[in-house]
Protein backbone atom coordinates (compact mmCIF):
# COMPACT_ATOMS: atom_id res chain seq x y z
CA UNK A 1 0.00 0.00 0.00
CA UNK A 2 1.11 3.86 -0.84
CA UNK A 3 -0.67 6.82 -0.13
CA UNK A 4 -1.41 8.94 -3.59
CA UNK A 5 1.92 10.69 -3.63
CA UNK A 6 1.35 14.43 -5.91
CA UNK A 7 2.96 17.37 -6.24
CA UNK A 8 2.03 19.89 -4.08
CA UNK A 9 0.88 22.97 -5.06
CA UNK A 10 2.10 26.14 -2.99
CA UNK A 11 -1.23 28.22 -4.01
CA UNK A 12 -2.08 32.02 -2.93
CA UNK A 13 -4.68 30.02 0.41
CA UNK A 14 -1.33 28.05 1.70
CA UNK A 15 0.45 31.33 1.28
CA UNK A 16 -1.66 33.47 2.60
CA UNK A 17 -2.46 31.92 5.68
CA UNK A 18 1.18 30.68 6.64
CA UNK A 19 2.21 34.93 6.23
CA UNK A 20 -0.60 35.23 8.76
CA UNK A 21 0.28 32.58 10.95
CA UNK A 22 4.37 33.86 11.22
CA UNK A 23 3.39 37.57 11.51
CA UNK A 24 0.74 36.15 14.53
CA UNK A 25 3.05 33.69 16.05
CA UNK A 26 6.14 36.65 15.48
CA UNK A 27 3.63 39.12 17.34
CA UNK A 28 2.75 36.97 20.28
CA UNK A 29 7.06 35.66 20.83
CA UNK A 30 8.40 39.07 19.98
CA UNK A 31 6.08 40.89 22.85
CA UNK A 32 8.55 41.88 26.06
CA UNK A 33 11.88 41.34 24.26
CA UNK A 34 14.16 43.56 25.57
CA UNK A 35 11.64 44.04 29.01
CA UNK A 36 13.60 41.50 31.38
CA UNK A 37 17.06 40.45 31.87
CA UNK A 38 17.90 36.78 31.64
CA UNK A 39 15.84 34.92 34.67
CA UNK A 40 17.08 32.19 36.80
CA UNK A 41 17.63 29.53 36.95
CA UNK A 42 18.80 28.50 33.43
CA UNK A 43 18.72 32.09 31.37
CA UNK A 44 21.62 33.89 33.05
CA UNK A 45 24.38 31.17 32.71
CA UNK A 46 23.37 30.80 29.08
CA UNK A 47 23.75 34.52 29.10
CA UNK A 48 26.91 35.06 30.73
CA UNK A 49 28.47 32.53 28.32
CA UNK A 50 27.74 34.13 25.59
CA UNK A 51 28.59 37.50 27.20
CA UNK A 52 32.20 36.06 28.50
CA UNK A 53 32.29 34.31 24.59
CA UNK A 54 32.88 37.87 22.92
CA UNK A 55 34.74 39.71 25.62
CA UNK A 56 37.53 37.00 26.20
CA UNK A 57 37.00 35.11 22.61
CA UNK A 58 37.38 31.92 23.14
CA UNK A 59 33.99 29.96 21.32
CA UNK A 60 35.32 26.59 21.35
CA UNK A 61 35.40 26.77 25.47
CA UNK A 62 32.79 28.28 26.77
CA UNK A 63 33.56 30.23 30.29
CA UNK A 64 31.28 31.15 33.28
CA UNK A 65 32.98 34.07 35.31
CA UNK A 66 36.36 32.62 33.73
CA UNK A 67 36.18 29.35 34.54
CA UNK A 68 34.77 26.86 31.85
CA UNK A 69 31.82 25.63 31.41
CA UNK A 70 31.37 22.06 30.45
CA UNK A 71 27.89 21.01 31.47
CA UNK A 72 26.36 22.38 27.51
CA UNK A 73 28.43 21.98 24.13
CA UNK A 74 28.42 25.53 22.77
CA UNK A 75 26.29 26.28 20.03
CA UNK A 76 23.24 27.78 21.84
CA UNK A 77 25.59 29.93 23.64
CA UNK A 78 27.27 30.93 20.17
CA UNK A 79 23.85 32.00 18.86
CA UNK A 80 23.18 34.28 21.64
CA UNK A 81 27.13 35.77 21.59
CA UNK A 82 26.42 36.08 17.90
CA UNK A 83 23.31 38.65 18.62
CA UNK A 84 25.04 40.04 22.04
CA UNK A 85 27.88 40.96 19.30
CA UNK A 86 25.76 42.35 16.88
CA UNK A 87 23.41 44.65 19.30
CA UNK A 88 25.37 44.95 22.21
CA UNK A 89 22.58 44.60 24.17
CA UNK A 90 21.82 41.10 26.19
CA UNK A 91 18.54 42.11 27.08
CA UNK A 92 17.33 42.07 23.41
CA UNK A 93 19.86 39.34 22.27
CA UNK A 94 19.09 36.62 24.59
CA UNK A 95 15.47 35.69 23.63
CA UNK A 96 16.14 36.54 20.03
CA UNK A 97 17.38 32.73 18.98
CA UNK A 98 14.64 30.85 20.21
CA UNK A 99 12.34 33.19 19.51
CA UNK A 100 13.95 32.67 15.58
CA UNK A 101 14.23 29.20 15.63
CA UNK A 102 10.71 28.50 17.17
CA UNK A 103 9.55 30.17 13.70
CA UNK A 104 11.10 27.90 12.19
CA UNK A 105 9.01 25.11 13.94
CA UNK A 106 5.60 27.00 13.25
CA UNK A 107 6.66 26.88 9.49
CA UNK A 108 7.80 23.03 9.39
CA UNK A 109 4.28 22.14 11.46
CA UNK A 110 2.50 24.41 9.06
CA UNK A 111 4.24 23.12 5.81
CA UNK A 112 4.50 19.44 6.42
CA UNK A 113 0.52 19.61 7.28
CA UNK A 114 -0.24 20.89 4.35
CA UNK A 115 1.86 18.33 2.52
CA UNK A 116 -0.03 15.71 3.90
CA UNK A 117 -3.59 16.95 4.05
CA UNK A 118 -4.51 20.52 3.51
CA UNK A 119 -4.23 24.54 4.78
CA UNK A 120 -7.07 24.37 7.18
CA UNK A 121 -5.27 20.95 9.14
CA UNK A 122 -2.22 23.02 8.61
CA UNK A 123 -3.43 25.50 10.21
CA UNK A 124 -5.14 23.74 13.09
CA UNK A 125 -1.67 22.08 13.45
CA UNK A 126 -0.24 25.24 14.51
CA UNK A 127 -3.28 26.56 17.05
CA UNK A 128 -2.14 23.35 18.57
CA UNK A 129 1.43 24.69 19.16
CA UNK A 130 -0.29 27.64 20.49
CA UNK A 131 -2.18 26.40 22.95
CA UNK A 132 0.00 23.79 24.20
CA UNK A 133 0.98 25.52 27.21
CA UNK A 134 5.25 24.60 27.02
CA UNK A 135 5.96 25.60 23.41
CA UNK A 136 5.28 29.14 23.56
CA UNK A 137 6.82 28.99 27.31
CA UNK A 138 10.18 27.83 26.19
CA UNK A 139 10.13 29.57 22.47
CA UNK A 140 10.00 33.14 24.95
CA UNK A 141 13.04 31.23 26.91
CA UNK A 142 16.50 31.27 26.66
CA UNK A 143 16.75 27.50 27.64
CA UNK A 144 18.91 25.34 25.35
CA UNK A 145 15.74 23.35 24.96
CA UNK A 146 13.77 25.19 22.36
CA UNK A 147 16.93 24.98 20.20
CA UNK A 148 17.09 21.87 20.54
CA UNK A 149 13.34 21.02 19.66
CA UNK A 150 13.99 23.23 16.39
CA UNK A 151 16.87 21.00 14.98
CA UNK A 152 14.98 17.84 15.60
CA UNK A 153 11.61 19.20 14.06
CA UNK A 154 13.15 20.29 11.70
CA UNK A 155 14.87 16.80 10.75
CA UNK A 156 11.36 15.06 11.22
CA UNK A 157 10.04 17.34 8.68
CA UNK A 158 13.00 16.50 5.90
CA UNK A 159 12.60 12.32 7.18
CA UNK A 160 8.48 12.93 6.71
CA UNK A 161 8.30 14.45 3.24
CA UNK A 162 10.95 12.02 1.86
CA UNK A 163 9.45 8.59 3.11
CA UNK A 164 5.51 9.84 2.65
CA UNK A 165 5.36 12.46 0.26
CA UNK A 166 8.17 12.23 -2.47
CA UNK A 167 11.39 10.47 -2.01
CA UNK A 168 14.49 13.30 -1.96
CA UNK A 169 17.80 12.45 -0.56
CA UNK A 170 18.57 15.79 -0.04
CA UNK A 171 15.95 16.28 2.63
CA UNK A 172 16.88 12.88 3.84
CA UNK A 173 20.77 14.14 4.27
CA UNK A 174 19.42 17.50 5.77
CA UNK A 175 17.46 15.37 8.69
CA UNK A 176 20.99 13.74 9.52
CA UNK A 177 22.58 16.93 9.11
CA UNK A 178 20.31 18.52 11.59
CA UNK A 179 20.51 15.46 13.82
CA UNK A 180 24.43 16.41 14.18
CA UNK A 181 23.15 20.08 14.80
CA UNK A 182 20.96 18.97 17.25
CA UNK A 183 23.69 16.73 19.33
CA UNK A 184 26.20 19.82 19.59
CA UNK A 185 23.38 21.82 21.04
CA UNK A 186 22.34 19.06 23.24
CA UNK A 187 23.30 16.18 22.99
CA UNK A 188 19.65 14.16 22.15
CA UNK A 189 19.46 15.51 19.06
CA UNK A 190 19.23 11.80 17.53
CA UNK A 191 15.99 11.46 18.61
CA UNK A 192 14.72 11.52 14.76
CA UNK A 193 16.28 8.05 14.53
CA UNK A 194 13.79 6.23 16.52
CA UNK A 195 11.22 7.03 13.43
CA UNK A 196 13.43 4.91 11.67
CA UNK A 197 12.09 1.99 13.70
CA UNK A 198 8.26 2.07 12.33
CA UNK A 199 9.91 2.63 8.81
CA UNK A 200 11.73 -0.30 8.16
CA UNK A 201 8.74 -2.38 9.68
CA UNK A 202 6.72 -1.32 7.63
CA UNK A 203 9.24 -1.66 4.70
CA UNK A 204 10.32 -5.12 5.40
CA UNK A 205 7.00 -6.23 6.42
CA UNK A 206 5.30 -5.16 3.08
CA UNK A 207 2.97 -3.01 4.66
CA UNK A 208 3.61 0.04 2.99
CA UNK A 209 5.44 1.07 -0.54
CA UNK A 210 8.14 3.58 0.39
CA UNK A 211 8.59 3.95 -3.67
CA UNK A 212 12.18 3.79 -3.39
CA UNK A 213 12.80 6.06 -0.56
CA UNK A 214 14.29 2.86 1.87
CA UNK A 215 17.50 1.81 -0.06
CA UNK A 216 20.90 1.27 0.81
CA UNK A 217 21.59 4.85 0.48
CA UNK A 218 19.86 5.60 4.27
CA UNK A 219 23.76 4.55 4.97
CA UNK A 220 24.80 8.03 3.86
CA UNK A 221 22.64 9.90 6.69
CA UNK A 222 24.85 9.13 9.93
CA UNK A 223 27.99 10.39 7.62
CA UNK A 224 25.83 13.62 7.33
CA UNK A 225 24.61 13.90 10.99
CA UNK A 226 29.08 13.04 11.34
CA UNK A 227 30.13 15.75 9.57
CA UNK A 228 28.58 18.18 11.15
CA UNK A 229 29.25 16.84 14.50
CA UNK A 230 32.85 17.20 13.78
CA UNK A 231 32.70 20.53 12.75
CA UNK A 232 32.83 21.67 16.74
CA UNK A 233 34.58 17.90 17.85
CA UNK A 234 37.45 18.16 15.94
CA UNK A 235 38.60 21.44 16.40
CA UNK A 236 37.77 21.45 20.11
CA UNK A 237 39.56 18.05 21.35
CA UNK A 238 42.86 19.51 18.86
CA UNK A 239 42.70 22.54 20.42
CA UNK A 240 42.56 21.08 24.09
CA UNK A 241 45.32 18.24 23.44
CA UNK A 242 47.24 20.88 21.97
CA UNK A 243 46.67 23.32 24.52
CA UNK A 244 48.89 22.07 27.25
CA UNK A 245 45.86 23.52 29.69
CA UNK A 246 44.76 20.70 32.14
CA UNK A 247 41.33 22.38 32.55
CA UNK A 248 40.90 22.34 28.81
CA UNK A 249 41.60 18.12 28.67
CA UNK A 250 38.95 17.88 32.06
CA UNK A 251 36.78 20.06 29.79
CA UNK A 252 37.06 17.51 26.94
CA UNK A 253 36.04 14.64 29.09
CA UNK A 254 33.51 15.92 30.58
CA UNK A 255 31.51 17.57 27.78
CA UNK A 256 32.29 14.09 25.88
CA UNK A 257 31.85 11.33 28.53
CA UNK A 258 29.98 12.84 32.33
CA UNK A 259 27.57 14.95 30.35
CA UNK A 260 26.36 12.73 28.03
CA UNK A 261 26.49 9.03 28.63
CA UNK A 262 26.86 8.87 32.17
CA UNK A 263 24.21 11.96 32.77
CA UNK A 264 21.59 10.23 30.47
CA UNK A 265 22.45 6.49 32.33
CA UNK A 266 23.48 7.67 35.68
CA UNK A 267 21.84 10.68 36.26
CA UNK A 268 23.06 12.84 39.80
CA UNK A 269 20.61 15.77 39.45
CA UNK A 270 16.48 15.72 39.22
CA UNK A 271 16.00 12.84 40.06
CA UNK A 272 12.28 11.52 39.12
CA UNK A 273 10.56 7.99 38.74
CA UNK A 274 10.18 6.10 35.36
CA UNK A 275 6.55 6.90 35.65
CA UNK A 276 6.73 11.20 35.90
CA UNK A 277 6.56 11.91 32.08
CA UNK A 278 3.44 10.03 32.03
CA UNK A 279 1.45 12.79 34.56
CA UNK A 280 3.35 16.00 33.05
CA UNK A 281 2.73 15.58 29.38
CA UNK A 282 -0.70 15.77 29.36
CA UNK A 283 -0.81 19.02 31.40
CA UNK A 284 2.35 20.43 29.32
CA UNK A 285 0.59 19.29 26.15
CA UNK A 286 -2.66 20.05 27.27
CA UNK A 287 -5.30 19.55 25.50
CA UNK A 288 -3.27 17.92 22.43
CA UNK A 289 -3.00 14.38 24.38
CA UNK A 290 -6.74 14.39 25.53
CA UNK A 291 -7.63 14.42 21.71
CA UNK A 292 -6.15 10.55 21.32
CA UNK A 293 -9.02 9.74 23.75
CA UNK A 294 -11.75 9.01 21.69
CA UNK A 295 -12.60 6.20 18.99
CA UNK A 296 -13.32 9.37 16.39
CA UNK A 297 -9.53 9.80 16.05
CA UNK A 298 -8.64 6.02 15.96
CA UNK A 299 -11.33 5.03 13.17
CA UNK A 300 -11.44 8.06 10.87
CA UNK A 301 -8.29 10.04 11.44
CA UNK A 302 -5.53 7.58 11.74
CA UNK A 303 -3.02 6.69 9.33
CA UNK A 304 0.60 5.27 8.69
CA UNK A 305 1.32 8.77 9.17
CA UNK A 306 -0.05 9.18 12.30
CA UNK A 307 0.66 6.34 13.90
CA UNK A 308 4.71 6.82 12.32
CA UNK A 309 4.35 10.07 14.38
CA UNK A 310 2.97 8.41 17.27
CA UNK A 311 5.77 5.75 17.37
CA UNK A 312 7.92 8.01 17.47
CA UNK A 313 6.62 10.59 20.20
CA UNK A 314 6.13 7.13 22.51
CA UNK A 315 10.01 6.67 21.42
CA UNK A 316 10.75 9.61 22.84
CA UNK A 317 8.75 9.38 25.72
CA UNK A 318 10.05 5.75 26.93
CA UNK A 319 13.72 7.18 26.13
CA UNK A 320 13.76 10.12 28.40
CA UNK A 321 11.33 8.12 31.00
CA UNK A 322 14.36 5.30 31.21
CA UNK A 323 16.77 7.89 32.16
CA UNK A 324 16.64 8.41 35.89
CA UNK A 325 16.99 12.09 35.65
CA UNK A 326 13.72 13.79 34.40
CA UNK A 327 13.19 17.38 33.81
CA UNK A 328 9.60 18.76 32.20
CA UNK A 329 11.64 20.75 29.54
CA UNK A 330 13.19 17.39 28.10
CA UNK A 331 9.99 16.14 26.12
CA UNK A 332 9.21 19.03 24.14
CA UNK A 333 11.20 17.85 21.28
CA UNK A 334 8.07 15.68 20.82
CA UNK A 335 5.32 18.39 20.82
CA UNK A 336 5.64 19.96 17.49
CA UNK A 337 4.86 16.17 15.63
CA UNK A 338 2.22 15.46 18.12
CA UNK A 339 0.20 18.94 16.89
CA UNK A 340 0.65 17.44 13.69
CA UNK A 341 -0.71 14.22 14.31
CA UNK A 342 -4.05 15.44 16.07
CA UNK A 343 -4.32 18.48 13.65
CA UNK A 344 -6.74 16.20 10.84
CA UNK A 345 -8.49 15.49 13.91
CA UNK A 346 -8.86 19.33 14.96
CA UNK A 347 -10.07 20.23 11.69
CA UNK A 348 -12.64 17.83 10.79
CA UNK A 349 -14.63 16.89 14.03
CA UNK A 350 -15.59 19.11 17.42
CA UNK A 351 -14.15 18.68 20.02
CA UNK A 352 -15.88 15.61 22.43
CA UNK A 353 -17.93 17.76 24.82
CA UNK A 354 -16.56 16.42 27.71
CA UNK A 355 -13.23 17.63 26.78
CA UNK A 356 -15.17 21.30 25.66
CA UNK A 357 -16.06 21.84 29.02
CA UNK A 358 -12.72 21.10 30.76
CA UNK A 359 -11.25 23.41 28.35
CA UNK A 360 -13.38 26.54 28.68
CA UNK A 361 -13.79 25.64 32.66
CA UNK A 362 -9.98 25.42 33.32
CA UNK A 363 -9.82 28.86 31.17
CA UNK A 364 -13.17 30.39 33.00
CA UNK A 365 -11.56 28.91 36.11
CA UNK A 366 -8.30 31.10 36.07
CA UNK A 367 -9.54 33.83 34.35
CA UNK A 368 -11.92 34.43 37.78
CA UNK A 369 -9.25 33.57 39.59
CA UNK A 370 -6.80 36.40 38.20
CA UNK A 371 -9.80 38.85 38.70
CA UNK A 372 -10.59 37.86 42.13
CA UNK A 373 -6.36 38.28 43.02
CA UNK A 374 -6.28 41.62 41.12
CA UNK A 375 -9.07 43.00 43.13
CA UNK A 376 -7.78 42.01 46.82
CA UNK A 377 -4.72 43.32 45.48
CA UNK A 378 -6.40 46.38 45.12
CA UNK A 379 -7.48 46.32 48.29
CA UNK A 380 -4.69 45.50 49.80
CA UNK A 381 -5.41 42.14 51.42
CA UNK A 382 -2.90 41.48 53.93
CA UNK A 383 -2.84 37.80 53.76
CA UNK A 384 -2.19 38.01 50.02
CA UNK A 385 0.37 40.28 50.49
CA UNK A 386 1.94 38.92 53.27
CA UNK A 387 1.90 35.31 50.95
CA UNK A 388 3.51 37.15 47.75
CA UNK A 389 6.12 39.37 49.88
CA UNK A 390 7.69 36.06 51.14
CA UNK A 391 7.64 34.63 47.90
CA UNK A 392 9.24 38.04 46.26
CA UNK A 393 11.87 38.86 48.54
CA UNK A 394 10.27 40.83 51.16
CA UNK A 395 7.69 43.74 51.07
CA UNK A 396 9.69 47.03 50.61
CA UNK A 397 10.74 45.14 46.87
CA UNK A 398 6.78 44.19 46.40
CA UNK A 399 5.18 47.11 47.95
CA UNK A 400 5.88 49.30 44.44
CA UNK A 401 4.80 46.91 42.37
CA UNK A 402 1.20 46.37 43.80
CA UNK A 403 -0.90 48.47 41.72
CA UNK A 404 0.72 47.44 38.62
CA UNK A 405 0.25 43.69 39.45
CA UNK A 406 -3.56 44.73 40.58
CA UNK A 407 -4.28 45.79 37.55
CA UNK A 408 -2.63 43.33 35.24
CA UNK A 409 -4.17 40.35 36.92
CA UNK A 410 -8.12 42.13 36.86
CA UNK A 411 -7.66 43.84 33.55
CA UNK A 412 -6.12 40.33 32.17
CA UNK A 413 -8.69 38.29 33.61
CA UNK A 414 -11.27 40.34 32.77
CA UNK A 415 -10.74 40.89 29.30
CA UNK A 416 -9.61 36.85 29.29
CA UNK A 417 -13.49 36.28 30.45
CA UNK A 418 -14.36 38.93 27.54
CA UNK A 419 -12.96 36.62 24.79
CA UNK A 420 -15.09 33.09 26.17
CA UNK A 421 -17.83 35.56 25.58
CA UNK A 422 -17.39 37.22 22.56
CA UNK A 423 -15.72 34.24 21.10
CA UNK A 424 -18.82 31.76 22.47
CA UNK A 425 -19.86 30.46 19.03
CA UNK A 426 -16.55 28.94 17.88
CA UNK A 427 -15.38 25.62 19.47
CA UNK A 428 -13.20 25.49 22.71
CA UNK A 429 -9.57 25.13 20.45
CA UNK A 430 -10.12 28.49 19.23
CA UNK A 431 -10.95 30.02 22.40
CA UNK A 432 -8.56 28.13 23.83
CA UNK A 433 -5.80 29.93 21.26
CA UNK A 434 -7.32 33.42 21.41
CA UNK A 435 -7.29 33.53 25.62
CA UNK A 436 -3.37 32.02 25.04
CA UNK A 437 -2.53 35.08 23.02
CA UNK A 438 -4.33 37.56 25.00
CA UNK A 439 -2.20 35.53 28.05
CA UNK A 440 1.14 36.02 26.41
CA UNK A 441 0.39 39.68 25.19
CA UNK A 442 -0.09 40.74 28.42
CA UNK A 443 2.52 38.56 30.27
CA UNK A 444 5.42 39.80 28.00
CA UNK A 445 4.32 43.39 27.51
CA UNK A 446 3.51 44.23 31.59
CA UNK A 447 4.36 41.12 33.15
CA UNK A 448 7.68 41.33 32.27
CA UNK A 449 8.94 44.71 33.62
CA UNK A 450 6.48 44.20 36.76
CA UNK A 451 8.44 40.58 37.54
CA UNK A 452 12.21 41.41 36.59
CA UNK A 453 12.73 43.21 39.71
CA UNK A 454 11.97 40.77 41.93
CA UNK A 455 13.59 37.86 39.04
CA UNK A 456 17.09 39.70 38.97
CA UNK A 457 17.87 41.17 42.50
CA UNK A 458 21.28 40.85 41.28
CA UNK A 459 21.64 43.97 39.58
CA UNK A 460 20.91 46.77 42.53
CA UNK A 461 23.55 44.47 45.07
CA UNK A 462 26.23 44.58 42.14
CA UNK A 463 25.51 48.33 41.44
CA UNK A 464 25.87 49.09 44.99
CA UNK A 465 28.98 46.83 45.29
CA UNK A 466 30.55 48.70 42.28
CA UNK A 467 29.53 52.11 44.38
CA UNK A 468 31.51 51.02 47.83
CA UNK A 469 35.06 49.57 46.36
CA UNK A 470 35.11 52.57 44.32
CA UNK A 471 37.67 52.48 40.91
CA UNK A 472 40.36 51.13 42.36
CA UNK A 473 39.33 48.23 44.59
CA UNK A 474 38.48 44.88 43.13
CA UNK A 475 35.53 42.38 43.96
CA UNK A 476 35.38 38.57 44.52
CA UNK A 477 31.94 36.74 44.80
CA UNK A 478 32.35 33.58 46.94
CA UNK A 479 29.10 31.10 46.43
CA UNK A 480 28.33 32.71 43.34
CA UNK A 481 25.27 32.74 41.08
CA UNK A 482 25.57 33.51 37.50
CA UNK A 483 23.16 36.22 37.41
CA UNK A 484 25.66 38.36 39.85
CA UNK A 485 28.27 37.79 36.76
CA UNK A 486 25.88 38.97 34.22
CA UNK A 487 24.89 42.16 36.34
CA UNK A 488 28.55 42.97 37.73
CA UNK A 489 29.25 46.42 35.72
CA UNK A 490 33.35 45.58 36.97
CA UNK A 491 35.15 42.81 36.45
CA UNK A 492 35.29 39.83 38.95
CA UNK A 493 36.96 37.40 41.03
CA UNK A 494 35.83 34.07 42.39
CA UNK A 495 36.78 30.67 43.50
CA UNK A 496 35.44 27.81 41.49
CA UNK A 497 31.53 27.30 41.12
CA UNK A 498 32.52 23.49 41.54
CA UNK A 499 34.65 23.76 44.58
CA UNK A 500 32.35 23.08 48.30
CA UNK A 501 31.33 26.44 50.26
CA UNK A 502 34.69 26.24 52.58
CA UNK A 503 36.90 25.89 50.23
CA UNK A 504 35.82 28.88 48.56
CA UNK A 505 36.29 30.61 51.63
CA UNK A 506 39.84 29.37 52.14
CA UNK A 507 40.58 30.87 48.98
CA UNK A 508 38.73 33.80 49.34
CA UNK A 509 40.70 34.87 52.93
CA UNK A 510 44.13 33.89 51.19
CA UNK A 511 43.25 36.40 47.85
CA UNK A 512 42.21 39.40 50.27
CA UNK A 513 44.83 39.18 52.66
CA UNK A 514 47.39 39.43 49.65
CA UNK A 515 46.35 43.29 48.68
CA UNK A 516 44.81 46.18 49.59
CA UNK A 517 41.19 46.99 48.41
CA UNK A 518 40.17 43.68 47.76
CA UNK A 519 36.70 42.91 48.61
CA UNK A 520 34.16 40.02 49.41
CA UNK A 521 30.89 39.73 48.62
CA UNK A 522 28.70 36.39 49.96
CA UNK A 523 25.62 35.91 51.32
CA UNK A 524 25.55 35.93 55.21
CA UNK A 525 24.71 32.36 55.75
CA UNK A 526 27.62 31.09 53.76
CA UNK A 527 29.99 32.55 56.54
CA UNK A 528 29.83 30.82 59.13
CA UNK A 529 31.12 27.44 58.32
CA UNK A 530 34.48 28.16 58.57
CA UNK A 531 35.94 30.46 60.79
CA UNK A 532 38.15 32.99 58.20
CA UNK A 533 35.81 36.17 57.96
CA UNK A 534 34.30 38.11 60.82
CA UNK A 535 30.68 39.06 59.36
CA UNK A 536 29.95 42.16 62.16
CA UNK A 537 32.04 43.68 60.26
CA UNK A 538 30.71 43.67 56.91
CA UNK A 539 28.14 45.84 54.98
CA UNK A 540 24.77 44.28 53.88
CA UNK A 541 23.95 45.18 50.65
CA UNK A 542 20.76 43.64 49.59
CA UNK A 543 18.90 40.33 49.81
CA UNK A 544 18.16 38.32 46.94
CA UNK A 545 17.62 34.58 45.86
CA UNK A 546 16.75 33.83 49.32
CA UNK A 547 19.58 35.32 50.99
CA UNK A 548 21.20 38.27 52.53
CA UNK A 549 24.40 39.42 50.57
CA UNK A 550 26.84 40.89 52.92
CA UNK A 551 30.12 43.45 51.39
CA UNK A 552 33.57 42.73 53.57
CA UNK A 553 36.71 44.51 53.71
CA UNK A 554 39.40 44.00 54.95
CA UNK A 555 39.08 44.34 58.53
CA UNK A 556 36.42 41.52 58.47
CA UNK A 557 39.76 39.05 58.17
CA UNK A 558 39.88 36.67 60.69
CA UNK A 559 43.59 36.14 62.26
CA UNK A 560 44.36 33.24 60.16
CA UNK A 561 42.51 30.58 57.95
CA UNK A 562 42.93 27.03 57.31
CA UNK A 563 44.73 26.95 53.81
CA UNK A 564 42.84 25.81 50.71
CA UNK A 565 43.61 22.28 49.34
CA UNK A 566 43.83 23.78 45.86
CA UNK A 567 44.37 27.50 45.26
CA UNK A 568 42.10 28.56 42.77
CA UNK A 569 40.91 32.06 41.17
CA UNK A 570 39.12 32.53 37.87
CA UNK A 571 38.57 36.26 36.54
CA UNK A 572 35.74 37.46 34.77
CA UNK A 573 36.51 40.30 32.49
CA UNK A 574 33.84 43.09 31.31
Amino acid sequence: MRLNSFKVELNDDYRKALTLILIFFAIVLLVGVGLRSPWPADEPRFAEAAREMVASGHWFFPLRGGELYPDKPPVFMWSIALFYALIGNMKIAFMLPNILVSLVVVWCVFDLSYRFWNVRTASFACLGLLIAPQFILQAKSAQIDAMVCAWITIAMYALMRHFFIRPSWRWYTLAWAMMGLGIITKGVGFLPIFVLLPVLFYHFSKRYDFAGAVSWRLWFGPVAMLAVVCCWLVPMVYIANHSGNPDFIAYKDNILFRQTMKRYADSWTHLQPWYYFLFSFPLLWFPLPWLLLNKTFWKKVVDIRVITLLTWIGCVLAFFSASPGKREVYILPALPMLAVAVAPYMARFELRRWLQWLILGLLALVAVILVVTGGLLFCHFQPLLQVLAKKGGGMDVIQPLITGFAALLFFGGSVALAILFCLRKYNAAIRFGAVSAWGWFCFGLIGYPLLNPIRTPAGPIMQAAAQRIGQNGQLALVNLKEQFLLASPIALTQFSYLSSRDEQLRNAWLWMSEAPQRYVLLPANQGTSVACFNMSKGVILGRGYRQTWWLLDRSALAQSCPKPKVIQRFHMTK
